[in-house]
């Protein structure tokens, strides 16, 4: 086999992952998701949609401005206010990406659009000139291309690329392709497009229909050379195209792939859980990759063929993608050098001895609950220790919970309103019930809750509760997490930082719904 080709890995879990309902993220937790993501040498880091609020257009800006080691790029529709605003947002970037585009299937451009194909030609053309005047690092996608006419999409991308586009996208917008037809049309654009050589070839596929990593690989093995895809497949939908997936299916098939990344694997696992951390979606323990079966073997045929040879039934180290039992156990005894230097191979520095002291009380308050306090602990810390941090309207001073049997549960608490101390009251069909209630006496955030969800962070029965809790407004839907060794306590956090987030609202234009 000829040298191999570099395969651009662009990350789009800031972007397309946080359209995920509920997986919003503060500018914070951007930061430190992009941070993890220049560690794990992704190529490519898609931060957000600038114009899309305040928030997204801060968030954007700030991860600009401490990434240097990956490109940092900003999504904007074929308009110029869009192209602009994420101009202005990438300008302090070291190496800044724009990411524009409009869509080009016949249903798109008649119903949504309502612009005719030569209309659309000239505003793709328009948008990536425009943005050449922020950055020569201009990336073109024809949004439905999966559905688009052949003969047209040629035209379009004959075009952008003649415009100055250097990286042109092909994505399958509604998960609707299956791998062979797929790849096939990556094939042929590459043939038929005559400037196709100018620019290099990328794919963006949803996972409706399960196919997005499958589909990816089809186009990487017919001449893609960049794949857009999300840490745990996150994304709007079905999610999609897992990172760790498409990554480690090209690193171990490296007999059927002419490409190679750069990442380093041994940073996936971490990243993961981050990401899971974040956004409150826990990782399914069959998951490819980064679940907790992962590389586990129950039936004793495969236990005895893995002690005899662990190829027998393992195609990849599981500490080549950063599983490894050889961590360190920290406990109360502990020291805060210790602490500081764990955190630090996780990925996390602190901005100041502040932040540090106040996330090693935290860290001694565990140490007294639980004997053992692993990787999966810390990074739920300092989770909880940011969420608190923030300037939160609401806080949580005290809980009282008395659940008996044969009797009703009642929940006794006081909270922080706006900084004055507010008692609340409630009765419920259990203790998390009647202290969600509580809670709500005193809020009253006229949300429904949609989901609450428990996990066990480690195994044992003092092991943290990590909570999701789901809720809506309006049909704005926001994610609360929160975590702690007592399950009930843990809940309250997790429904508290969800009402924190509904009472700042944040104003939010979908790229596809907005008016063009």
């Amino acid at each position: 086999m000829t040298q191999k080709e570099h395969l651009i890995i662009f990350d789009t879990t800031l972007r397309d992952g946080e359209q995920s309902p509920g997986a919003s993220m503060t500018r914070d937790e951007k930061v430190r998701i992009a941070k993890a993501l220049e560690r794990l040498r992704v190529d490519v880091i898609e931060a957000g949609f600038p114009i899309a609020s305040p928030g997204d257009f801060e968030a954007v800006k700030a991860v600009a401005e401490v990434i240097r080691d990956s490109r940092v790029c900003g999504l904007a529709r074929a308009l110029d206010k869009d192209i602009d605003r994420a101009g202005e947002a990438l300008a302090g970037a070291a190496a800044p990406r724009i990411h524009t585009f409009i869509a080009t299937s016949p249903i798109h451009m008649e119903r949504k659009l309502r612009m005719t194909p030569d209309q659309v030609v000239a505003q793709a053309v328009h948008a990536v000139q425009r943005a050449r005047r922020y950055t020569d690092d201009v990336e073109f996608s024809p949004e439905d291309a999966g559905r688009s006419e052949i003969d047209f999409l040629c035209r379009v991308l004959e075009a952008v690329i003649a415009a100055g586009a250097r990286t042109v996208n092909i994505p399958d917008t509604v998960g609707y392709n299956v791998p062979f037809q797929f790849g096939e049309l990556i094939r042929t654009l590459i043939e038929r497009v005559p400037n196709a050589d100018q620019a290099v070839f990328s794919v963006h596929c949803h996972n409706d229909l399960g196919l997005a990593t499958a589909n990816s690989l089809a186009a990487v093995r017919c001449g893609a050379r960049q794949v857009e895809c999300t840490i745990n497949g996150l994304g709007e939908r079905a999610g999609n195209a897992a990172l760790e997936e498409i990554v480690m299916a090209v690193r171990t098939r490296q007999d059927h792939f002419a490409c190679n990344t750069r990442i380093d694997t041994t940073q996936i696992v971490n990243c993961s859980r981050l990401v899971s951390t974040i956004t409150g979606f826990p990782v399914q323990p069959n998951k490819a990759i980064v679940g907790a079966n992962a590389f586990a073997h129950e039936s004793g045929i495969h236990q005895d063929g893995v002690l005899k040879s662990r190829e027998t039934y393992e195609i990849m180290r599981a500490e080549d993608v950063g599983w490894s039992e050889n961590r360190m156990v920290l406990g109360k005894h502990s020291g805060r050098n210790a602490f500081r230097a764990r955190l630090k191979d996780l990925g996390v520095v602190f901005d100041s001895e502040e932040d540090l002291n106040a996330t090693f009380a935290r860290f001694k308050d565990l140490a007294d609950k639980k004997h053992e306090i692993f990787d999966e602990d810390l990074q739920a810390l300092v989770s909880d220790t940011t969420l608190e941090a923030s300037n939160e309207r609401v806080k949580l001073v005290s809980l009282r919970v008395c659940s008996e049997t044969g009797e009703t549960p009642r929940a006794d608490l006081v909270l922080a309103m706006d900084g004055e101390e507010e008692p609340g009251t409630a009765i419920g069909s259990g203790p998390v019930d009647a202290t969600f209630k509580a809670i709500e006496s005193i809020v009253n955030s006229g949300t429904i809750l949609r989901l609450y969800s428990v996990n066990a962070i480690t195994s044992g029965t003092d092991a943290q509760g990590e909570v999701t809790v789901r809720l809506e407004r309006g049909g704005r839907i926001v994610n609360g997490q929160g975590a702690d060794t007592d399950i009930v306590v843990a809940s309250a956090k997790a429904y508290i930082n969800a009402c924190n987030k509904i009472l700042h609202p944040r104003e939010r234009a979908h790229p596809q719904t907005a008016d063009v």
